[in-house]
Parts: C-alpha cells; structure tokens; sequence
C-alpha cells in the first residue's frame, strides 16, 4: 500500500476553477455552484483503502457540515483505463452506498486534480465563502492498521473555526494515502 502525503497547498490559495460530470446524475457541477458559499472539497477514489477507512464518517461529518451551510464535493481523477475499480458506473455504486449528500465528481483529464496540487486520496482541501483556502491536510490521525479511532477530529475543528470565523488551528498535517493514479506521461512536476 501506497503511502503518499499531500503536497500542502499554501494557505490563502484561491480554488481553482472546475466544471466536472457528476456520473449519478450526467450534470456538470462548477466551482460557480457554490458561489458565496464554504466549500469541503476531496480528492478520493473508490478502492483505495485509505479513502474506505474514513468514507462512512466522512460522509456523516460532510453532512453535518452541510447543514450549517459548508458545501461539500469529491472529486475522483485516477486513470479508469489502469484502474476499473474506479470507473464512472462505480462511482456510482460508491455514493450510493454511503448516501453521499454531495456531488461526487469525474476528473477524466486530471487537469482539476493538477490544479489544486492534489497528490493522494483522500487529500482535502477547506475553503472560505471566497474561495480561499483555509484548510488542507487530514481527516484525523486514522489510517488503516493503525487502530486509532476515525472521527473526522481534523478537519471538524477546521469546519468549526471557520465558521465561527476563527484561524484554522495549526498545525495542519498533511493528509496520507495512496497516490492519484495518474495517465502515462500525466505526472505533474510537483508529484
């Protein structure tokens, strides 16, 4: 298994711009949806098992967030020739398994996933209603095989700080997971 840290976005970056299918339901979903709004937003896929160690609680703490008023989206780039698992129709199977309250969208070219840096899944990223980034890093300190409890103790106390506008408590440490399966000669120069 695979263990790949996130690259640590800096802080105060601006989201950068996406448009992406969402394969449940064929709509485009743009970062422009969630205009003036907070946004959690994940790269993920369906097989790693980094991401299936924290996927149910993830899913319930996106919930949780979304209610008051955090948007949430997860976005898959890895390469679906390479890596069925992770095709289109299994996404699909995967929101619906967990009851995804977001958007669970397709990054066919891996461009967005070059975008924002993303290296590992699941690799997350917070940011304000003007789209600047205030979080990135882990879920919690839980990882396969390593028995500590998944709660989601990271990234609710950056969900709570921002919304009682409040600095995000450091440190932020880096998210750790399996590597973006990227394209043959796809590799962006910061991976």
């Amino acid at each position: 298994m695979a263990r790949t840290p996130s690259t640590m976005l800096a802080l105060g970056t601006s989201a950068p711009d996406f448009s992406l299918p969402e394969p449940k339901t064929g709509d485009n979903v743009s970062l422009a949806d969630f205009a003036g709004q907070p946004l959690l937003l994940v790269f993920a896929c369906n097989h790693c098992p980094f991401v299936l160690h924290i996927i149910e609680q993830f899913a319930a703490v996106a919930a949780t967030y979304q209610a008051k008023g955090i948007a949430s989206v997860m976005i898959n780039a890895n390469d679906v020739a390479n890596f069925p698992d992770d095709s289109p129709a299994k996404m699909v199977e995967l929101a619906a398994q967990y009851n995804f309250s977001f958007p669970y969208l397709y990054d066919e070219t891996q461009q967005v996933a070059q975008a924002y840096e993303a290296a590992c899944t699941p690799d997350l990223y917070l940011f304000d209603a003007e789209h600047k980034l205030v979080y990135r890093g882990q879920f919690d300190d839980a990882r396969p095989g390593n028995n500590a409890a998944v709660t989601g103790a990271d990234l609710i106390a950056a969900c709570d700080a921002l919304l009682q506008q409040q600095t995000v408590p450091e440190p932020q440490k880096p998210s750790l997971g399996c590597n973006i399966k990227w394209k043959a000669g796809n590799e962006p120069a910061y991976f």
